[in-house]
């Protein structure tokens, strides 16, 4: 029987959607043929980046009746369809006790509901269920082992690769899936300078340090309940990093007839807020649409963008379109459509739809809130902001339906298919997809895909009590002062420049992923070896691996490996928005992403095994093939 060598580098969601779609195609494995699987990971096999044992305070920013890992009709979800996460924490028992879960056998506490955002411990939990689940089902021929260990190398020795592992153990492939997630940057000159500060002036002040990096969380644990913490950022990272400042050390939040308040242990660090444009990240809406319900675009679809694509290829022999001069009045013209359906709740005719000046602005206000905009003072700004947050929590209680300015944020999480025809494989010009990529996307990010509005309304009590500040305003910078040995914040302002000071700065943000600067060995050996290069548009690297439709990675010799794939965080750049996870019923383009890869598998192997049975057979001179 022929024995064929797989290894996943990496078993965390997108590992996982790769195994659930070995599983879904078993079938077509060759009758005498038996498939091994090498998971190689050093954490719980599906958590990746959501381990259980994190804390439990912290949230998944997606209400958990919108995430699964099974797709429709499935083999891993059987008739029933799997459960989503919030199914299967009901179905084991967990329960809501005030702002925290526990698995009850009493029944006692409150029943999870669809618009609860459960802690990421237990998406962990639920990823590390769902691998057993799909490992369970498979057939006897095939079979998977899991190596806690991290990859260093993969090395190509002929027809097959040799994957060298961190403990030492060598092991065979045939075939190779690289599903590695989430990197961690080398140090920037910025990480270094701020490093070196801290060596040279901690013996001055012994609260001082930087953290180019909040993860694990626990980590934090160090810091000083007497210092003052600059935290760079405002979006998701940030709101962990106030979650363990706060809540891990063992505050609370209660509620009152004035609202929510916290309750310090006194064991927190006063915490200072920054970021280049310091701009709060608007909370989530009360999700009215149910499970797959969204808005139904009118203009910024695929279709209209394969148009402009096919009127530039007239126009100038380039298919490759201007993200801001073609694609952005699309996205605000459906942004103000869904702005106005809202607002009269009633459906609008697409057809005679022309935003109104004032729908523009509300839009334009949406979007870049600063535009035009100087301020006089620290005040003068405090006051703007407050006004900004304040509002954008009123609308996200109101709901994603109700609230014409959460009906037009989510325009922007509802038609990402249309984002991704645009600018993935170089749809958009080199300079465009700058702009997109270093701009808007940030916008949207700060728009569309910030906290579960629980957390901002916290970020309110905190600030109420006396914990929590912001540091600066538009264009603040940080640096070593000497003189006090702490970090500096200063934000100019048309009547001066302010200063800031504190003792810790976080650097609050995910690492972006390019193989320029990633700091792994194995991105390092990759790209040493020829077998990967950087993703570029032109003159232009987004990040990412290059890679073909197929998701095939291209070498240096500009031709894609036939048994090499990679999907995920590493080739974003080549596509856009890798990380979401699936949502029930719909098709995904995670499943989608492991589907395209996991039949040029078994393609293979049905190639493979004709020619083992067939002498006869002529063999490839060349493995490799043309990238598309």
């Amino acid at each position: 029987m022929t024995l064929t060598n797989v290894t996943l580098v990496g078993m965390g969601p997108r590992g996982l959607s790769v195994l659930e779609r070995i599983l879904e195609h078993a079938q077509r494995l060759p009758a005498d043929a038996r498939l091994h699987i090498d998971v190689i990971d050093a954490g719980e096999a599906g958590q990746g980046s959501h381990p259980s044992r994190q804390p439990d305070h912290l949230l998944i920013n997606t209400v958990a009746s919108q995430i699964t890992m099974f797709a429709p009709h499935s083999v891993a979800g059987g008739d029933g369809g799997g459960p989503s996460l919030v199914e299967w924490a009901a179905e084991r028992g967990y329960r809501r006790f005030g702002q925290r879960y526990f698995r009850v056998e009493d029944g006692s506490g409150e029943a999870i509901t669809e618009f609860d955002h459960l802690p990421r411990s237990l998406l962990g939990e639920y990823l590390a269920w769902v691998y057993d689940r799909v490992v369970k089902l498979l057939p006897e021929r095939i079979t998977v082992a899991h190596h806690r260990s991290r990859v260093l190398d993969v090395e190509e020795r002929g027809r097959r690769f040799q994957v060298r592992l961190e403990n030492g153990y060598v092991y065979p492939a045939d075939f190779v899936f690289l599903v590695t997630g989430h990197g961690r940057r080398k140090p920037t000159d910025d990480d270094q300078r701020a490093g070196v500060f801290v060596e040279r002036h901690v013996a001055r002040n012994p609260k001082l340090g930087f953290f180019a990096s909040p993860y694990p969380v626990m980590g934090l644990s160090t810091i000083s309940a007497q210092a003052t913490v600059a935290v760079q950022g405002f979006g998701l990272t940030a709101h962990d990093v106030i979650s363990e400042l706060t809540l891990g050390r063992g505050g609370r939040y209660v509620e009152t007839a004035n609202g929510l308040q916290y309750e310090a242990s006194g064991r927190e660090p006063r915490i200072l807020m920054f970021s280049r444009n310091c701009l709060p990240f608007a909370a989530r809406g009360v999700n009215q649409k149910g499970l797959t319900g969204k808005h139904q675009a009118q203009f910024f679809t695929p279709a209209a963008v394969r148009a402009l694509a096919d009127a530039a290829k007239r126009a100038r022999n380039d298919p490759r379109i201007d993200f801001r001069a073609d694609v952005l009045p699309l996205i605000v013209k459906e942004m103000a459509y869904a702005y106005r359906s809202a607002a009269r709740q009633q459906t609008v005719d697409p057809a005679t739809f022309e935003a109104t000046p004032d729908e523009r602005q509300a839009i334009d206000a949406i979007l870049w809130p600063l535009k035009g905009r100087r301020f006089a003072s620290a005040a003068a700004f405090q006051q703007f902001f407050d006004q900004q947050f304040n509002d954008d929590l009123a609308h996200a209680f109101k709901g994603n339906l109700t609230s014409p300015v959460k009906a037009a944020t989510d325009v922007l999480r509802d038609t990402r298919e249309a984002l991704r025809t645009a600018v993935e494989f170089g749809g958009s010009l080199p300079d465009s997809q700058r702009f997109f990529v270093e701009e808007f996307n940030a916008i949207t990010n700060r728009v569309a895909f910030g906290p579960p509005k629980r957390r901002n309304v916290e970020f309110l009590a905190l600030r109420a009590a006396g914990l929590l500040d912001l540091a600066g305003g538009p264009g603040a910078r940080v640096s070593g002062d000497p003189a006090s040995s702490q970090f500096r914040i200063d934000t100019p302002y048309t009547d001066g420049t302010t200063e800031r000071f504190a003792d810790v700065l976080i650097a609050a943000r995910l690492d972006s992923f390019s193989p320029l600067t990633d700091d792994s060995a194995l991105t390092a050996n990759l790209l040493r070896r020829g077998l990967i290069r950087p993703y570029r548009n032109g003159d232009y690297h987004p990040g990412g691996i290059d890679i073909d439709v197929h998701s095939r990675p291209i070498g240096v010799n500009g031709r894609a490996h036939p048994r090499l794939w990679a999907i995920g965080f590493l080739v974003e750049g080549a596509h856009f928005y890798t990380h979401a996870l699936p949502r029930p019923q719909i098709a995904s383009r995670q499943t989608a992403d492991a589907e395209r890869c996991v039949l040029q598998l078994f393609d293979a192997l049905d190639e493979q095994h004709t020619y083992s049975a067939d002498s006869d057979a002529p063999i490839p001179v060349d493995d490799f093939q043309e990238t598309v």
